[in-house]
């Protein structure tokens, strides 16, 4: 492998995991300045830690990761940890193996110096406490690395592209190790060893390889190929003057994108929220489905999704979501192309219709908003009217304010005011009578007005004659 990057990453992890490290020679400045150790070439060298282990710490980071804060207690619904790690057993006795095997694993950091055997090493373990009752799910993650995983740039173990499809402890060992070099293509050759070493103990007949491929090889590298994101090949290289297999080199290639059959675990997440607040699964109903996943593939889950959406729009469920859901996933029923055309159909037209109301609507309220407006105008003009025919009631002479007054009381708008508000058309209408009666005034206000303005208009054609 490309050792000189080997050596800085592994510095800097060595650094970021234990901050006392400095002490062994190792430059702080620049191992802080360069935490996004993910997208670099890293030796993480995590040991004794089987599949299902593996998937805990995986659901655990995940959650680390994307929590809105850092915190000392992560606390979750079992339910849903047990989903995401896909856990597919009942029994609390193998997940708590599971557990106890997890907190036993380690993280490892080594590298070698210009000093010979003082080469720095960093420790720790991958997941503190954990506990479980009344449904929730708690753990502990160690400081050091809490930073690590929700730092830029995580790591490939960190779990945000991780598979939780391998059933093979050594193809998702091999994964792990491969996957930063998927970018460049192929690995430098590896010493046969090390690749032993990244499983932890083998057993006796791995250190022979024939029976080290036959094993552990070929199969992880068959299953990497069948379920992963990549597909990689190896050849082997003997070791100088013997017939021996030394080392290997691996090519790696990413599968196009409709090629990928990984599934991250946001997209875990999405699903079990759909069917977890939006369908209302009950943990019993989880269980079902968690026990024969390899049935209830993701890509099932959502048909049953779909068709328990479409068929809740149509009104054809009246009673239990859940319940209906349950059935079209062991059923396997979908929804139809015809169906599908239906509903577009069906969506269109209600388009449309919606828009017809829109444009409707939005007619009814401009003429409404027209109808206010020549209201608001014609209140301003008869109140301006009236204002300018009380400003010349009050400016005429004494006889034409009688004149006024008297032929007013005679107008059928004049007999129909004063009989509405109680008054004597026989009496004077006088100052304090329009004092007393506001209504009145601004009506007799609006008559003189008029009187003055059809007078005017008079004068106006008598001077164009």
């Amino acid at each position: 492998m490309a050792e000189a990057g080997q050596m800085a990453t592994s510095q800097q992890l060595a650094l970021a995991l234990f901050e006392d490290a400095d002490g062994e020679g190792l430059s702080v400045d620049n191992s802080r300045s360069d935490v996004g150790f993910a997208r670099n070439n890293i030796l993480i060298r995590i040991v004794d830690l089987g599949v299902a282990a593996r998937r805990l710490i995986d659901a655990a980071y995940f959650i680390v990761a994307s929590d809105v804060a850092q915190r000392d207690l992560y606390d979750v619904e079992l339910d849903y940890f047990k989903w995401l790690m896909r856990y597919s057993s009942r029994n609390n006795t193998h997940l708590e193996q599971v557990i106890t095997e997890a907190q036993k694993a380690l993280i490892q950091a080594t590298s070698t110096t210009d000093a010979g055997d003082d080469r720095p090493f960093g420790s720790t373990q991958l997941i503190g406490r954990i506990s479980y009752q009344g449904g929730r799910f708690q753990f502990r993650v160690p400081p050091d690395l809490i930073g690590l995983i929700r730092g830029p740039g995580k790591s490939h173990w960190l779990s945000l592209r991780i598979t939780s499809m391998f059933t093979l402890s050594y193809a998702r060992v091999m994964y792990d190790h491969l996957l930063p070099f998927a970018e460049d293509g192929q690995t430098d050759w590896i010493p046969l060893d090390e690749l032993r070493g990244w499983q932890g103990e083998m057993g006796a007949n791995a250190q022979v390889f024939k029976y080290f491929k036959r094993d552990w090889l070929d199969p992880a590298v068959n299953q990497i190929n069948e379920v992963s994101d990549v597909s990689i090949k190896y050849e082997t290289r003997t070791m100088q003057g013997s017939r021996k297999i030394g080392g290997l080199r691996f090519r790696i290639v990413r599968k196009d994108l409709a090629e990928r059959v990984l599934h991250t675990h946001e997209h875990a997440q999405a699903i079990y929220q759909t069917l977890k607040h939006e369908i209302g699964l009950s943990t019993e109903q989880f269980n079902l489905i968690a026990n024969d996943r390899e049935t209830y593939t993701d890509a099932r889950l959502e048909q049953a999704i779909d068709r328990t959406r479409l068929s809740l729009k149509l009104g054809k469920i009246t009673k239990s979501p859940a319940g209906f859901y349950m059935q079209a996933l062991k059923q396997g029923w979908v929804v139809s192309e015809a169906e599908r055309e239906m509903m577009q159909v069906q969506q269109g037209l209600a388009l449309r219709e919606k828009q017809e109301e829109d444009t409707k609507a939005a007619a009814e309220t401009r003429m409404a908003l027209q109808t206010a407006a020549l209201e608001v105008n014609a209140n301003e003009r008869l109140r301006g009217e009236m204002r300018r025919g009380w400003e010349a009631y009050e400016t005429a002479t004494p006889e034409q304010r009688d004149d006024w007054r008297r032929l007013y009381k005679k107008t059928p708008a004049g007999k129909l005011t004063l009989r509405r508000l109680n008054i004597d058309p026989m009496a004077d209408l006088t100052a304090i009578t329009f004092e007393q009666y506001p209504e009145l005034r601004d009506a007799f206000a609006g008559y003189v007005f008029a009187q003055t303005k059809q007078t005017a208009n008079k004068g106006g054609g008598e001077a164009t004659r």
